[in-house]
């Protein structure tokens, strides 16, 4: 919680905290080191990289851009996801044979190589890569939202709204989807750190974000051809990158084992 929240607030106010223009370049100041290293400079705390851009404000923006297109691909595959889980698991029969279906054919496409032949087809952009990585991540929040709902649609509390003549819209968002949302929370938080590698792995790879804008696989991608005399290049993003990703990874391991204590405290006796 504590990495995932620091990465927030560095997202949030990364034009507060940036030193420096992270599209400002200086051929003059290239690849100086980070402050630590000899030749160091104050005034670039993580050096610069081979256009004389500041590392640190790039890494501040780089953040933010990681975290819009986790968040992005989040909400759009999740959005596709829980639907077809939620229909294909209440209603059952050959609903959910075609929902099924569906999620079988997902599964067999592999994710990078459809990214990488849909980018290099359409171009590379910003929407391009969200809407991607959005409409190709939808089928762990599918498979799960379905289980769950197979597991709770026949409770006593659907029942009960079922007979007081709730709609099925009703039932499905109000009564069963709040239910099953522990579930699908860790799943979101899973698929934003996948989003956030496959953005990395596809602006590694030139198919990503479009340069100049910072994003932590762009950087490193440009800093390949430097990494044996200016090694910094590299290890930055990088060490961004796996705390970031590992951070979400953790929140989302550790959110069950959260929401299980909470709901012990709740059940004590007072």
């Amino acid at each position: 919680m504590l990495v995932v929240g620091f990465a927030l607030l560095v997202a949030v106010f990364a034009g507060w905290l940036a030193p420096d223009d992270p599209f400002a370049q200086a051929l003059d100041h290239r690849l100086i080191p980070p402050i630590w290293m000899d030749g160091g400079s104050a005034a670039h705390l993580l050096g610069t990289d081979q256009l004389g851009r500041d590392y640190l404000s790039r890494l501040l923006y780089g953040d933010r851009i990681s975290l819009l297109i986790g968040a992005t691909a989040v909400v759009t595959s999740g959005a596709i996801g829980i639907t077809l889980g939620l229909i294909g698991g209440y209603f059952g029969g050959w609903v959910d044979d075609l929902v099924m279906f569906a999620i079988t054919c997902r599964l067999a496409l592999p994710v990078i190589l459809v990214a990488l032949c849909v980018v290099g087809l359409v171009g590379s952009s910003l929407t391009v890569v969200v809407l991607t990585l959005g409409l190709l991540l939808w089928d762990r929040f599918a498979v799960v939202a379905r289980t769950t709902t197979l597991q709770v649609r026949a409770l006593d509390y659907v029942s009960a709204a079922w007979s007081a003549g709730a709609s099925r819209t009703h039932i499905l968002f109000r009564e069963i989807l709040p239910n099953i949302a522990p579930g699908l929370v860790v799943v979101a938080t899973l698929e934003m750190a996948l989003a956030i590698l496959l953005e990395a792995v596809l602006s590694f790879l030139g198919l990503g974000v479009p340069p100049p804008l910072p994003s932590m696989g762009l950087m490193i991608a440009e800093g390949r051809d430097y990494m044996f005399f200016s090694p910094w290049v590299i290890m930055v993003p990088g060490i961004a990158l796996f705390v970031l990703v590992a951070g979400i990874n953790l929140l989302g391991d550790g959110l069950p084992e959260l929401g299980r204590g909470w709901i012990e405290r709740r059940s004590r006796p007072r």
